[in-house]
């Protein structure tokens, strides 16, 4: 048993190590990707381009009827038992219906531009970014398919490769090429599209190649195939749902900014979103391919080795996280004004203020993978529904009154609220709790670097370089404490020490 959790820890760390590599390309060149359309063009027309991403997410959820996350799980349940007869199967049913669903929602959209961009958003110029990316939707959703397969078969390098290096390189490089040639805004539509449908096409080839177990008719009779839809469709509708309502949660803010207040402060709220984000980074790196995994070890019922993993990934995430945290609370001003300009330095409170939320919610990410792997899909939306409704109703009180630190309050009330109600769900099921007891040593422990920090900042200009410095040296001091602290278990420096042969071994 020990040595099976040692082997699922390094795995785990090797695949994090994969996707660090691909989620630090895909932040760099999607964060040049956003300044670049926000100094180029200004608050506005990024703030179009912000409420139009929210749109086509929501009709892309709408049609994807939670397919992707239900193929992640019962394509690595599948694995477990090897039934790949009915791999075959599902993923022939699942494509066959999205790719009707898709059609049918991109028709919607397109014919819907005109009303939503007039009549909900009172802006004309929106109209030809929805009618541009309405045909986008079918290539999206089935590429998220073709990822999720990927993603269930543990091919992870491919994963992030596609998902999070190829598509970035292109929609940066012809962005840059658009706006040289001269073009306004089209070169924000054009990028986007070009990206989205080179990712669909080299997703479909690689997922060709390297699984092809996926793909050909199956020889199930017509009642398994029948029990097969069945249990597909009994996970997967509340993930449709959760889907959607996960897209209103993320961008209820954006999309309540936009109607009170218009384009121009729904883009300068944007410049704090996509940092905030940077807090996804760390639980991305392990999740990836925590959740095939840990659903594998589930259809084994070998719960003690589920525990180990999630307490220590989640021992993981958090000190990783911290540091990220403290310095997005703590020198929010500068982080926005370096990135985005001084222009946006307003929503400087506010991302403040997300980031409590972001950090909160960065840590039951594995609650909400634990309760999807035993299947408990339907209280995954009834949770996500009550705190969704309990977001709008923030925004629509605190929003006129407080403008973008309204929404920044209603957002992290909400992202508490729900990590509470996982935590104490995953308690019970599970008879879990996803962290040791050892990251309250690790939170007093990173004051020491904190202090030393805030000192330095008085005698420092903030700019780019001084500002990864800082970090660096704030980072550096963090972990040289945690290990003189004795924060690190055994599992942590055998993977420590895993990851220093893999580096000296590719190095020399």
């Amino acid at each position: 048993m020990e040595k099976k959790i040692d082997k699922d820890l390094k795995l785990i760390v090797k695949s994090s190590l994969i996707i660090f590599i691909g989620l630090f390309l895909s932040k760099v060149l999607t964060y040049v990707y956003r300044i670049t359309i926000a100094r180029t063009f200004g608050p506005e027309i990024y703030g179009l381009f912000s409420l139009s991403l929210m749109i086509f997410g929501f009709f892309v959820f709408f049609a994807s009827f939670g397919f992707s996350e239900g193929l992640i799980r019962y394509l690595s349940w599948y694995r477990g038992k090897k039934q790949y007869q009915k791999i075959k199967y599902l993923f022939k049913f699942a494509l066959s219906i999205s790719i009707i669903s898709s059609i049918f929602s991109g028709a919607i959209l397109f014919f819907l531009s005109n009303y939503i961009s007039l009549n909900v958003f009172h802006n004309p110029e929106l109209i030809i970014f929805l009618k541009i990316f309405s045909f986008l939707i079918p290539f999206y959703l089935i590429n998220n398919l073709f990822l999720s397969a990927l993603q269930a078969f543990e091919k992870i390098q491919w994963y992030s490769f596609i998902l999070n290096i190829f598509q970035n390189v292109v929609k940066v490089f012809t962005l840059f090429l658009f706006i040289f040639i001269g073009f306004k805004s089209g070169a924000i539509i054009f990028s986007y599209f070009l990206g989205i449908f080179a990712m669909f096409t080299i997703s479909y080839f690689i997922t060709k190649y390297k699984t092809p177990e996926i793909f050909g008719n199956s020889d199930l009779k017509n009642k398994i195939k029948s029990e097969v839809r069945k249990e597909f469709f009994s996970y997967s509708w509340p993930l449709l749902f959760f889907a959607m309502i996960s897209q209103i949660f993320y961008w209820t803010d954006t999309f309540l900014i936009g109607y009170f207040n218009g384009a121009f402060d729904a883009g300068l709220y944007n410049a704090a979103i996509p940092i905030v984000l940077l807090m996804r980074f760390v639980p991305e790196l392990f999740l990836r391919l925590f959740f095939p995994l840990v659903t594998k070890e589930f259809s084994r019922n070998r719960l003690k080795i589920i525990r180990q993993l999630s307490q220590q990934v989640g021992k993981w995430i958090f000190i990783l996280n911290l540091p990220v945290f403290l310095i997005m609370f703590f020198f929010p001003d500068a982080i926005i004004n370096v990135l985005f300009g001084a222009e946006y330095i307003i929503v400087g409170k506010s991302l403040k203020i997300l980031a409590v939320g972001g950090f909160i919610s960065s840590l039951i990410w594995i609650s909400n993978n634990l309760l999807s792997v035993i299947g408990k899909s339907k209280l995954l939306l009834t949770n996500l529904l009550f705190v969704s409704t309990l977001n709008i109703l923030l925004n629509i009180l605190l929003i006129p009154k407080y403008g973008l630190n309204g929404a920044a309050f209603a957002t992290t009330i909400s992202m508490i609220v729900l990590s509470l109600i996982l935590f104490l769900e995953v308690r019970y099921f599970l008879s879990l709790i996803p962290f040791r007891r050892k990251i309250l040593r690790i939170f007093l422990v990173s004051f020491i670097p904190l202090f030393l920090l805030i000192y330095i900042r008085k005698f420092v200009q903030i700019n780019l370089i001084s500002l990864i410095l800082l970090s660096s040296l704030f980072f550096l001091l963090y972990i040289f404490l945690i290990i003189l602290t004795g924060c690190l278990d055994k599992n942590d420096f055998m993977i420590l020490k895993g990851i220093k042969s893999k580096i000296m071994g590719n190095l020399f």
